[in-house]
Formats: C-alpha cells, sequence, structure tokens
C-alpha cells in the first residue's frame, strides 16, 4: 500500500511540474512582455543617439520590437476583455482535470492489460537462483575441466554423472555412467545406473541396451530395486502387464515400510490398472503398534525380538539386503545384544564380500556402531 501511494504522490508532482504555467495569469505575462519591448526601443535610441548602430540598422530593429510590442498589446487588451478571472480559471481546472484524469487512466489501463494479481518477484530471490545456476554451471565446467587432464578419475565422473541426469544431458550421462564401469568395474548399482540412464537418453523408453543393463544388475544383486523397477517398466512397454503387475507387487510385498521409491511403485501399479491390496512389508503393522502399547513390558520386548528374528531369518535367505543388515545390526544394539550384532556383522561382511559399496556402507555402520573390535 505505501508503494502505491508512493507512485501516486509522485505521478502528482510531475504532472503539477508541467501544468503549473497554466494556472498563472495570462494578463501578468503580457504586462511584462511590453515593458520588454519598450526597454528594448529606448536601448535601440540610445545605441543610435551613441552611434554604435547606424540609421537604417536601427530602423529596422524599430520595427522588429514595434511589431513585438502591438503583438503584446494585443494580448493585453484580450485578456483584460474576458470575464474577471475565467483565463485563469480555464487554465486552473486543465491542471487540475489533468492531475485527476491522468492517473485514473493510467490504472485503468493497467488493470485492463496488466497483471496486477502476479507475485512479487524480489531481487535477493531471484540473484539467488541465478547465482545457484551459475554455480552449477561452474562445478561442471571445472570437473570436465580436471577430467581433460585427468581421464581415468572415477570420482569425477561419479559427481557428473546425476548431475548431467538433472540437467538433462542424457547421452553425457550415458558415457558417463560407462566411463564408470570401465574404471571401477562392474556391480549391481553401477549397471542399474547406467540402464537409467540409456532409457532417460530414449525419451523414456526402455531399450534392449537399457534392459540388458537391468538384466546384469539383477544377476548381480536380486534385490536392486532401482533395475526390479524398470525390468516392470520394460514389460508394460511390451504390452505385458501381467509381467510388469507381478515384479511391481513383489517388490512393494518385500520393502521395507520406509523405502523412499514405494510411492513411484504403487503409482505404477496404478497406471497398469492393477487395484488388488497389497500384503504389508515385513514390520509391525498399526494393529501391531496398537498391541504392543497395552502389553507389559516384558511381552513387549518379546514382541520385537520376535520381528527382529524374523528380520535375520529373511537376510539368510537375501543377503544382498543392505537396508536390512543395517536395521538388524541398530536393532540388535537397541536390545543391548551385542553379541548377536557382532555376529550379524560377521554375517553381513560375508553375504557382501563382493559389492565393495554395499560392504563400505555396512563397515561404516560398523564403526557407526562401535562394533570393530
Amino acid at each position: 500500500m505505501l508503494l502505491w501511494l508512493l507512485f501516486a504522490v509522485m505521478t502528482a508532482a510531475a504532472v503539477f511540474a508541467v501544468l503549473w504555467p497554466l494556472g498563472r495569469a495570462a494578463n501578468v505575462q503580457a504586462g511584462n512582455d511590453i515593458a520588454v519591448y519598450r526597454d528594448q526601443l529606448d536601448e535601440i535610441e540610445r545605441d543610435r543617439g551613441a552611434g554604435r548602430i547606424g540609421e537604417a540598422d536601427a530602423q529596422a530593429a524599430r520595427a522588429e520590437v514595434s511589431r513585438r510590442l502591438i503583438a503584446a498589446a494585443d494580448a493585453a487588451e484580450f485578456a483584460h476583455s474576458l470575464p474577471v478571472g475565467s483565463a485563469l480559471w480555464r487554465r486552473r481546472a486543465t491542471a487540475i482535470g489533468a492531475v485527476v484524469v491522468l492517473p485514473v487512466v493510467a490504472l485503468t489501463l493497467y488493470l485492463a492489460i496488466g497483471s496486477p494479481q502476479l507475485p512479487g518477484q524480489p531481487l535477493n530471490a531471484r540473484l539467488q537462483a541465478i547465482h545457484q545456476d551459475q554455480s552449477i554451471a561452474s562445478l561442471v565446467s571445472k570437473v570436465e575441466a580436471h577430467l581433460e587432464h585427468n581421464p581415468d578419475d572415477a570420482r569425477g565422473y561419479e559427481v557428473l554423472a546425476p548431475v548431467y541426469l538433472r540437467l538433462g544431458r542424457f547421452e553425457d550421462a550415458v558415457n558417463a555412467r560407462r566411463k564408470l564401469l570401465a574404471l571401477n568395474g562392474e556391480n549391481a548399482e553401477r549397471q542399474s545406473d547406467l540402464g537409467e540412464a540409456l532409457t532417460a537418453a530414449a525419451n523414456g523408453i526402455v531399450t534392449s541396451d537399457a534392459k540388458s543393463a537391468f538384466e546384469r544388475s539383477l544377476a548381480l544383486d536380486p534385490g536392486q530395486s532401482k533395475a526390479q523397477f524398470y525390468m516392470g517398466m520394460a514389460a508394460e512397454q511390451d504390452g505385458d502387464r501381467a509381467q510388469a503387475t507381478a515384479i511391481w507387487r513383489d517388490m512393494i510385498s518385500k520393502a521395507p515400510a520406509d523405502a523412499p521409491w514405494l510411492s513411484v511403485v504403487r503409482d505404477a501399479l496404478a497406471r497398469v490398472g492393477d487395484d488388488q491390496p497389497i500384503a504389508s512389508p515385513p514390520g509391525p503393522s498399526s494393529e501391531d503398534v496398537a498391541a504392543a502399547r497395552a502389553m507389559s513390558e516384558k511381552d513387549r520386548g518379546e514382541m520385537i525380538r520376535g520381528m527382529v528374528a524374523r528380520l535375520a531369518d529373511q537376510l539368510k535367505e537375501n543377503g544382498n539386503d543392505v537396508d536390512g543388515w543395517q536395521r538388524l545390526l541398530r536393532a540388535y544394539m537397541v536390545l543391548g545384544e551385542r553379541d548377536k550384532a557382532h555376529a550379524a556383522a560377521t554375517d553381513a561382511r560375508r553375504a557382501l564380500a563382493n559389492d565393495p559399496d554395499k560392504l563400505r556402507r555396512i563397515e561404516d555402520m560398523i564403526k557407526s556402531l562401535g562394533l570393530e573390535g
């Protein structure tokens, strides 16, 4: 509101400055002009008498000044012949009308063809957005320049690959993923990342190359969620909705309750028209939680130990589930069963020995829990 008032005051001041002469009395100006022209005639006579100008020049100057004097006298006579104050009132009415009408016309036009409903765009927010874009571009340029001189630096490609994908540079993302595989060797995650980049480069179509990458990922780790999801997409695109449904339902039935991709898989199931109920993933249901609150401490502990035991049995069947191993280690430590946590850490290392990335995650968990010894 304050800004609008400021604009209104500035507009009024500008119009007032331009139209102020219209509000002045005309006969005052005419009287001033007559006095000036008479002074000029007297000055011409003085110059002629002093010999500064000749008779011919003096005659020409007197004629021109006399013409102007007559015109000024006629204007003054006309102003005096009007009703008292009529000329002044007309000028002042014109000025007042301009001050009022011009802003009203401008505001009407703005409301008709402008966009007053648009939210403000603070300068600081716009500058920060520009700076962020420049920062990303600068980061990419620096890493690319580094890789030109160090083409075997796998870490550089690991940084660039997901950035390329977010920026829509899909071919560059594919090349970075292939380079990572060549430098660091294959594992399930790298193969699924390559398949994802190939799919993005094909506008969301799971090509034969992408499908091969996902199949290789699942051969290395049958529980690789990204590869499973895209294999479901491949089945859907091939027209085999039953296969896609089976893959995605199986993913949900085995997923932990906090899996970040659950909503995406559920949306995919809805897309293929599957509305059948899905078995709850391992873990306590809402009924379990309500029952636990009514239990004694002893019974509640037994229920928790039962769930932990079921998780341990599942990991014996699928030892590649690094998230499951992490939950199991944390659960044992919460229960105060340190010996079982040590044994589970040994089992996890053995099960994930062929996958350096997952093994590293387990080692980090072991260190954070103080189970190194």
